[in-house]
């Protein structure tokens, strides 16, 4: 195999309020996107204004610094480390269906055919899934915009799926885009961990190629999120608060 072939992963590191609180092995890009990501799906911030972000000069790394009561809250959950299903850094929080808050439903995702174009424009920006095929893709999608190409209002590629989630939840952020409503695409399986991040960022549906697990399916329910499996096949599968479903072509819903 040439060097070609190969995916760029390295070390990136997070501190929070001078104390150690991450290392991701990611892809180096859209870094402090990443980072106001991951600090929004933990529950540190709720807001990018809540913190201040400081990259280290000589080193890939970052000292964030938030509200004492905001760091206070999230100590106070008792969160403790685990080996995670899917690719990025998570907590046992994220994974227990039951610390979901119920809410009506979010809304629903777009029917068949206009989730496979959405899909097509995801793959379409994926420039290193062009140069090596062994990266993960997430983007939002705008409800109301009907050209696939511009629907698609943060994306991001990474070696982890959900640091992809992370940076593109964080590039929404840092433009001062509201992320409450969105959709999200995904290019692995929905995993609990990602399906909490979802949540937390208050998106209305996640929809994937491949499918969720038993756990995100337990937060869809339980959050009025919606997650749609096997979005780019001809039938794909709806998940949420109502239960189980097939999508077909004539099947409603935005985008």
């Amino acid at each position: 195999m040439s060097e070609l072939a190969s995916v760029e992963e390295t070390a990136v590191w997070l501190e929070v309020n001078g104390r150690p609180a991450v290392t991701w092995m990611c892809t180096p890009e859209l870094l402090e996107e990443l980072a106001v990501g991951w600090l929004h799906g933990e529950g540190y911030i709720n807001r990018v204004e809540e913190v201040q972000l400081r990259p280290c000069a000589t080193d890939l790394g970052f000292w964030a610094q938030i509200p004492d009561d905001r760091l206070a809250a999230v100590q106070a959950e008792g969160r403790r480390p685990v080996l995670a299903s899917g690719c990025g850094a998570v907590s046992t929080f994220l994974a227990e269906p039951s610390t979901v808050e119920g809410h009506p439903l979010r809304g629903m995702p777009p029917a068949a055919d206009r989730l496979r174009a959405l899909f097509k424009a995801l793959f379409a920006r994926g420039e290193r899934y062009k140069d090596t095929g062994g990266i993960h893709a997430a983007a939002l999608v705008e409800p109301d915009q009907p050209d696939p190409n511009r629907s698609l209002v943060a994306h991001a590629e990474d070696i982890g799926r959900h640091n992809a989630v992370d940076k593109s939840i964080g590039g929404a952020l840092l433009a001062g885009r509201p992320v409450a409503g969105l959709g999200l695409l995904v290019t692995g399986r929905i995993s609990a961990e990602l399906a909490f991040k979802a949540v937390r960022a208050g998106l209305a549906w996640v929809a994937t190629p491949s499918v969720p697990s038993t756990l995100a399916l337990e937060i869809a329910r339980r959050s009025g999120m919606v997650l749609v499996g096997r979005a780019v096949s001809g039938s794909p599968h709806l998940h949420g608060a109502a239960g189980p479903d097939t999508m077909d072509h004539r099947s409603p819903g935005g985008s």
